[in-house]
C-alpha cells in the first residue's frame, strides 16, 4: 500500500472503539471489535486492499444487491457476515459503513453470548 494515502479504516476503527463495552483485539491479521463477547467488526489490510467485515440482518438485501453488482468489492457470507473490500483511493462510502457498523454492533449486544 502506498504510504501517501490515509488508511480508510481508521475512521471505522475509531467509531467501533467508541461504542460502550467494546473489546478490541486481533484476529489473524485483522483488528477485531467485540461487544458482549460477539464480534461485530473485523477490519484491516489484505492483499493490497482494505477489508471490513460486518454482521448484518436488516441490511442483508442491500449487501446482496451490492455483491451482485460489484462482486470483487462485496461478498455476503454465511450467518449474515458481509465483507467489503476497498482501497484508499476508492474507500467504502462513509454513510454505508456507518450504517452497517451501527447495525452490526446492535446485533452483537442484542444477543446473549454462548455458554461454554
Amino acid at each position: 500500500m502506498s504510504t501517501d494515502n490515509q488508511d480508510p479504516t481508521e475512521a471505522m476503527r475509531l467509531k467501533a472503539s467508541l461504542y460502550p463495552h467494546v473489546d478490541e483485539g486481533t484476529a489473524c491479521t485483522q483488528s477485531s471489535f467485540k461487544a458482549n463477547k460477539r464480534g461485530f467488526l473485523y477490519v484491516g489490510e489484505q492483499g493490497g486492499r482494505f477489508k471490513a467485515m460486518f454482521k448484518l440482518q436488516e441490511s442483508l438485501p442491500e449487501a446482496a444487491e451490492l455483491a451482485e453488482t460489484a462482486p470483487k468489492d462485496f461478498q455476503v457470507g454465511s450467518n449474515g457476515w458481509v465483507t467489503a473490500r476497498f482501497s484508499a483511493e476508492n474507500p467504502m462510502p462513509q454513510p454505508l459503513w456507518e450504517k452497517w457498523l451501527d447495525e452490526s454492533y446492535e446485533l452483537s449486544i442484542a444477543s446473549k453470548p454462548k455458554r461454554k
